[in-house]
């Protein structure tokens, strides 16, 4: 029934309880309207010389005249009827309000306009006759409507001739209904951004909210307050500067944009493919993409224009710039710490801080970084390694004690102490490492002739090592026994010299070994 009918009839009724003395406090909250409302109509009623009961020839047209005059007396002509059309379009943008466009009607036909709550009579019934969704109102460049299609399309692995269902995800704009759609393998975290990136691309812009269905890739937790955000899909929110916000679990009015499109992208490109076959993801898209211009280039039925004109005229004016560089897709996951210090991800072992043994870590994991938070602090960083059982590990991550030993079992640590022992030392301890097949053979090597200058003090050790250079016997027990028998502190004689100058191998004890 329209609107200005029933206003009618609560002006009856507003008469009526008057003549029974009502009070206009009682009046309005019997007829669910302002104190003001009921004022007004009785003054009108009180102008137009009007009494309770109504005459009963009296029909509604004239009951409106003499209530509305300024506004019946142009009733019947059509000359300066608004351009209901273009006051809907220019409600979607920012900051324009219905008054706003009376007053620029008004402007324009100042004798024979509308009078403003005539206007808002005639739009809000204009209105009703469009559809549900149309009648739902979105701000220009505001709202993007992202969800999946139920339908997937198969598409064959030209390799292996195995068959794969492809999902399909669409994004719809609020105020002009311009439409993007794509197919992904999977709706799993990656492809889910990846298909926002491509759509904000396509659009040459981002929106101000992003408004998704309950789609575990986007949300966490539902909630219809305070849903919690996949925290990927928050740093993509935070990088691309937007708001997400969830449509409600088991609401489809929050996001009938995206049903109607996701319904449109069924019926005009699932069904014009449904007889061809496909072998790659990017021959699927080759062909979704001329059926999506076709779709957004479509005169709408009730308004005038397209999904792609009134995109243009809408929505590209105030979308905010695409950033400098695309998102660097990250995933989340919660791990605890094992009591050596290091948390596993894909059988590579990554370290922590050891005061952090057994606690659960935020870690995040993008194709070449590893990231550790604790308690949204971040704790350590690391390089991704792909090599199963691997161990990438940080000396500063370590207890001291561990640190230490790992310290000590590098060659260039072993051969800085035997260079602040002597030069001779560190020559031994540099020809002892390279006779070594394993780095870890030479420093326990090492290890055992620096000992030995805890045990015959450093100077002999010095001495020793400087004799065994000269005879060539510069294993451990070759130096061992030199400090044993003493003969670090014998001169060397011409012939012993000369005899041995040429001798290299260890197992020659050679005649000074006697002495």
């Amino acid at each position: 029934m329209p609107k200005e009918r029933l206003s009618m009839r609560k002006i009856k009724e507003v008469l009526r309880l008057k003549a029974e003395e009502w009070s206009d406090r009682r009046i309005a909250e019997s007829c669910t309207i302002a104190r003001s409302t009921v004022a007004d109509y009785l003054q009108r009623a009180k102008a137009a010389g009007l009494t309770w009961p109504l005459p009963e020839e009296m029909g509604q047209e004239e009951l409106e005249r003499l209530l509305f005059p300024s506004a019946s007396t142009t009733s019947a002509s059509q000359q300066f009827l608004p351009d209901w059309s273009n006051i809907y379009l220019e409600l979607k943008k920012k900051h324009v309000t219905l008054a706003l466009l009376w007053q620029e009607y008004k402007e324009q036909h100042p004798v024979d306009g509308y009078q403003y709550s005539h206007f808002c009579d005639l739009y809000r019934a204009w209105k009703k006759r469009l559809s549900l969704v149309m009648r739902q109102e979105h701000r220009a460049g505001e709202k993007l409507f992202v969800d999946y299609c139920g339908q997937t399309i198969p598409v064959v692995d030209g390799t292996t001739g195995d068959v794969f269902k492809a999902e399909v995800f669409v994004a719809v704009f609020g105020a002009s209904n311009f439409t993007y759609a794509e197919a992904s393998r999977t709706q799993t975290l990656p492809d889910w951004i990846g298909s926002h990136e491509r759509a904000f691309r396509f659009f040459g812009g981002v929106p101000e909210l992003v408004v998704p269905d309950n789609l575990r890739s986007g949300v966490a937790r539902s909630c219809r307050y305070d849903p919690d955000i996949n925290p990927t899909y928050q740093e993509f929110a935070v990088h691309y500067g937007i708001a997400v916000m969830p449509a409600r679990a088991r609401r489809p009015r929050d996001k009938a944009k995206v049903e109607v499109g996701v319904q449109l992208v069924e019926r005009w490109i699932h069904a014009k493919l449904r007889n061809r076959t496909f072998f790659s993801l990017a021959d699927l898209n080759n062909a979704i993409r001329p059926l999506l211009d076709q779709l957004n280039e479509k005169s709408f039925k009730k308004l005038t224009g397209s999904r792609r004109l009134l995109f243009e005229t809408l929505d590209q004016p105030v979308l905010k710039p695409l950033p400098d560089r695309p998102f660097p897709i990250g995933q989340w996951k919660k791990v605890r710490v094992g009591m050596d210090y290091h948390i596993d991800l894909d059988e590579h072992y990554y370290s922590v801080p050891h005061s952090l043994a057994g606690s659960e870590l935020d870690i995040r994991l993008t194709e070449r970084t590893v990231e550790c938070f604790h308690k949204g602090h971040r704790v350590a960083s690391h390089c991704r390694g792909h090599v199963r059982g691997g161990k990438t590990t940080v000396p500063g991550h370590m207890p001291d004690a561990h640190r230490f030993y790992l310290e000590s079992q590098s060659p260039d640590y072993v051969l800085e102490l035997a260079n602040q022992i002597g030069i001779s030392t560190r020559q031994v301890a540099k020809i002892v490492m390279e006779k070594q097949r394993h780095p870890q053979q030479g420093v326990q090597a090492c290890s055992g002739i620096l000992r030995l200058g805890d045990q015959f003090g450093k100077d002999r050790l010095e001495a020793a090592c400087s004799r065994a250079l000269v005879i060539g016997a510069t294993s451990f027990r070759s130096i061992q026994s030199i400090l044993r028998l003493g003969l670090e502190k014998l001169p060397l004689s011409c012939q012993e010299e000369t005899d041995t100058s040429n001798i290299r191998h260890d197992n020659i004890r050679g005649p000074i070994y006697y002495h």
